[in-house]
C-alpha cells in the first residue's frame, strides 16, 4: 500500500499539492486509473483512484473511506527534552511515531542542552514516519513548553517522572511495564542528558506524578524515550493479543 498524506482531504475529488503529486507521478510512475491511499491524519483513510496524473497537479478521487484506521488502544503522550543533536530528537519522533504515540511534549528544563526548538523540521520526520508505517493516525508535535507548564497543566490520565535520582515518594520508583494499565492514558516525562534536577523531580511528585524507572541501563534522553513508547506498546499489545 502506498501512503499519502493530506490534512485537507476533502473527498471525493483531491488535487495533490505539487510535491505529492510529483512524488506520485514522477518518482512512483503511476498513471491515471491507477489506486493510491491517502490519509488526513486524524484517523480516516481513504483508498483513491487517480484520475489526472499531471505530475504538479495530480487529481485523485476518493473511492473508499475506513474511518479510525487502526487505532491506537491507548493514548500516550510524551513530554522530553530536546537533545543537543537535533538529529537524534528527530530520530526519536520517527521512531515513536511508527511503534505509536498521541503527542510529543517538547520540554524546557533546567538543564535543558537545547532551548531553541523549531518544530518544521520534526513535522517533516513525522510526516515521512506515518506515510512509511501506514498509519492514519498522526502524533501531535507541541511547540516547546517550560517543565512547570506541564506539571500544572490538567490531564485526564496517569502521570509518570522517568529519573535517575533516588526515590522521593513512600511508594518508591516503579518499573514503567509493572505501573502502566493496558488501555489508560499516560503522560511520561524524560529529561535531558543531565537529567531533572532535583527541584523538578520534587515539584512533579508535588503535582502527583508518579516516580518510575526504565530498568538498571544508562540511557541517552533519545533511548530512554523511545523504551517508554516501547514499553507502552508492549503492556497494551499483550492485553488485547
Amino acid at each position: 500500500m502506498q501512503l499519502f498524506y493530506d490534512p485537507d482531504f476533502v473527498p471525493p475529488l483531491h488535487t495533490l499539492g505539487e510535491e505529492e503529486s510529483r512524488h506520485c507521478v514522477r518518482v512512483l510512475r503511476l498513471t491515471e486509473g491507477a489506486s493510491l491511499h491517502l490519509t488526513d491524519g486524524r484517523g480516516t483513510l481513504y483508498r483513491c483512484r487517480i484520475v489526472s496524473a499531471d505530475p504538479r497537479r495530480c487529481t485523485v478521487e476518493a473511492v473508499e473511506t475506513v474511518h479510525d484506521f487502526e487505532p491506537l488502544p491507548y493514548r500516550l503522550v510524551m513530554g522530553v527534552a530536546p537533545t543537543k543533536n537535533a538529529d537524534r530528537f528527530e530520530w526519536f519522533l520517527e521512531k515513536a511515531t511508527e511503534v505509536g504515540v498521541t503527542a510529543i511534549v517538547p520540554l524546557e528544563t533546567d538543564h535543558s542542552e537545547r532551548r531553541v526548538f523549531r518544530p518544521q523540521r520534526g513535522e517533516k520526520v513525522i510526516t515521512a514516519a506515518i506515510k512509511q508505517s501506514l498509519k492514519a493516525f498522526r502524533p501531535e508535535l507541541r511547540s516547546l513548553a517550560p517543565l512547570r507548564e506541564v506539571l500544572e497543566a490538567p490531564f485526564e490520565g496517569r502521570r509518570f517522572i522517568a529519573h535517575c535520582d533516588q526515590a522521593r515518594s513512600q511508594a518508591g520508583k516503579r518499573y514503567l511495564p509493572a505501573a502502566l494499565h493496558p488501555g489508560e492514558a499516560a503522560l511520561v516525562l524524560i529529561g535531558p542528558e543531565g537529567d531533572f534536577s532535583p527541584r523538578e523531580i520534587d515539584a512533579a511528585i508535588a503535582c502527583g506524578f508518579e516516580e518510575i524507572t526504565l530498568g538498571t541501563q544508562r540511557l541517552r534522553t533519545e533511548t530512554a524515550a523511545l523504551t517508554a513508547v516501547v514499553m507502552a506498546s508492549v503492556v497494551n499489545t499483550i492485553h488485547n493479543s
